[in-house]
């Protein structure tokens, strides 16, 4: 009997075994990758299939697969994403900043679009279409009611073929024919450049698209003939772009053979060290960079970098903390994904992308990191510099914003509308150095504005509406009431006590609305100069000589 027990034992513990052998073996199945992306790419076929055939109302197959897309990609970080066909030209331009039209910026104007801004030089300059001119056709067709991102399609196309618009003319009124070719059109990255104070010279960058890197050490060289012996370099609001041309950039002011950022990723193929491979062109020019919480990805890498060589100071805000290199993959059918492959390192060893990527600023920058998050790193002199989001510049200044009425007044189009009642009747000019709106034009603004409705809401305004609602839930409306009322008294939108408390911004935009008629965006960015805050800190730091290095050899940059 105790044999025949033990026997029994023995094949129970086999079974056993081999239970969880077969067990072991449907697990291996279902966490083995290849199966698990076989079966989910079934399930979303199969769910795919029976909403195109079964849905009670009809559905559009591309509207589902971008959902589906933008659905598998929401938990991943804010740049992975589906590019269809219909998006490729936009990205295009994006990335090269290159494309064939006429180089001109439209904007919606009632039932049509209007011109917002010509490039200099190229077509729509050259045929002399200005600011304010309503395009009514395009190629024979009546574009009214169409969409911005519609007429611009139409208007771009292969370099060298012809372009017939139907224009309403700002300053005749008149309907004209304009026949022009369009071009290849290159949005230079250097938004302008010149000499800002005795030797300082300045070249603001907007972004790092194809061979942008030429556009600076041309302005570069024009500035050292014009007698530079120091630098201010723009970064603020440049949203990046391509990688190695930060590199390029950074070959301008560090030894050949620098290793300036490193990218590292899940697959091998993603990782890269990145070293100059040019022999610089200054390596002793005292150098200041300009950045704010929009400067992200690329300027990062040039602006990180040389705080970590002690190349240069920074100046302004923290940097908006994008650490992340993102790849462009095929899809088929032209659709590609554009997929975050790496995270990039700047020499210090320090990665600036935020650790959370969904906790973010309303303009979507880093906002509070945690200590716990922060970790300390050394420049090349020892400087302590830290990573948790952005790069901390070494000398901090307060950001400079508009009021939300001002911005408000210039979406609606009442700036630009007034601008170019302005430009017909001042057909002799401005001066660009000395321009300035006086009070009495400043009240042709508020006559202007009399029978204008402006869509404003301020946030005080909402904030203190959200406050009153919540505390009527809480039951504390009977005892604050009283000084809620008082509040909303004070900050009670009137247009023209608006007109009047914000006329400091509203003249800012005006000024430069007026300026871009006559002397187009190079000539706003000169205006202004003289009063920018940042370039105002950076020349006075460029006079210190000591101050200067005193930062570059032993200031510490702030932990947050």
């Amino acid at each position: 009997m105790k044999e025949i027990l033990k026997k029994r034992k023995g094949l129970r513990y086999i079974l056993l075994s081999g239970i969880v052998v077969v067990a072991g073996g449907l697990f291996m199945a279902a966490s083995n990758p290849d199966f698990a992306l076989g079966r989910n790419l079934q399930i979303l076929f199969n769910l795919f299939r029976e909403l195109n055939l079964m849905y009670v109302d009809p559905v559009d197959p591309d509207k589902m697969l971008e959902d589906a897309a933008e659905g598998m990609v929401s938990r991943l970080d804010p740049y992975t994403e589906l590019i269809p066909e219909s998006e490729m030209s936009d990205f295009e331009i994006m990335t090269t900043g290159k494309y064939g039209g006429m180089g001109a910026m439209i904007r919606k104007s009632g039932d049509y679009v209007m011109i917002a801004q010509p490039y200099r030089g190229f077509p729509a300059d050259k045929a002399g279409l200005v600011i304010g001119d309503l395009l009514l056709e395009v190629d024979g067709q009546d574009i009214k009611g169409m969409e911005v991102t519609d007429v611009s399609a139409l208007l771009k196309g292969a370099p060298g073929t012809p372009l017939k618009l139907k224009v309403r003319k700002l300053l005749s009124g008149e309907t004209e024919e304009v026949t022009l070719k369009r071009e290849r059109i290159t949005i230079s990255g250097v938004t302008y450049s010149g000499m800002v104070a005795d030797s300082i010279g300045y070249i603001a960058h907007s972004d790092f698209t194809e061979d942008c890197s030429s556009d600076i050490r041309n302005a570069f060289m024009s500035l050292k003939k014009q007698g530079m012996k120091a630098l201010i370099l723009d970064l603020r609001s440049n949203g990046g772009g391509i990688l190695q041309e930060a590199v390029k950039i950074l070959s301008m002011f560090v030894p050949k053979g620098t290793e300036v950022v490193r990218m590292q990723g899940r697959q091998k193929q993603s990782d890269a060290t990145f070293i100059t491979q040019n022999d610089p062109i200054d390596t002793e020019i005292p150098l200041v960079v300009l950045v704010n919480s929009s400067s992200a990805s690329a300027s990062e890498i040039v602006s990180g970098a040389l705080q970590d060589l002690d190349w240069a100071v920074l100046i302004g805000q923290r940097t908006f903390g994008k650490g992340l290199v993102q790849s462009t993959l095929p899809l088929g059918y032209n659709a590609y994904v554009k997929l975050t492959t790496a995270k990039y390192y700047i020499p210090s060893g320090r990665c600036i992308q935020a650790i959370d990527y969904a906790h973010r600023a309303e303009d979507g920058s880093v906002d509070a990191v945690p200590d716990s998050l922060i970790r300390e790193y050394t420049t090349r002199q020892g400087r302590k510099v830290y990573d948790g989001g952005g790069i901390m510049p070494d000398i901090r200044i307060p950001a400079s914003y508009y009021s939300n009425f001002a911005i408000a007044l210039y979406n609606n189009g009442f700036i630009e509308d007034f601008a170019n009642e302005y430009y017909k009747r001042h057909r002799e000019g401005v001066d660009v150095d000395t321009f300035a709106l006086s009070d009495a034009e400043y009240q042709d603004f508020v006559h202007f504005m009399a029978d204008k409705t402006v869509d404003f809401e301020s946030e005080t305004k909402e904030a203190l509406d959200q406050l009153r609602k919540k505390a009527e839930r809480d039951k504390y409306l009977d005892r604050i009431s009283e000084e809620l009322t008082a509040i909303e008294n004070k900050i009670q939108e009137d247009k023209q006590s608006d007109l009047t408390a914000f006329r400091e911004d509203i003249t800012r935009l005006i000024e430069g609305e007026i300026l871009l008629r006559y002397h187009y965006k190079e000539g706003v960015a000169r205006h202004n100069l003289p009063t920018d805050p940042g370039v105002t800190e950076a020349v006075k730091l460029l006079n210190d000589s000591a101050r200067y290095q005193q930062i570059l050899t032993s200031q510490d940059t702030e932990r947050k």
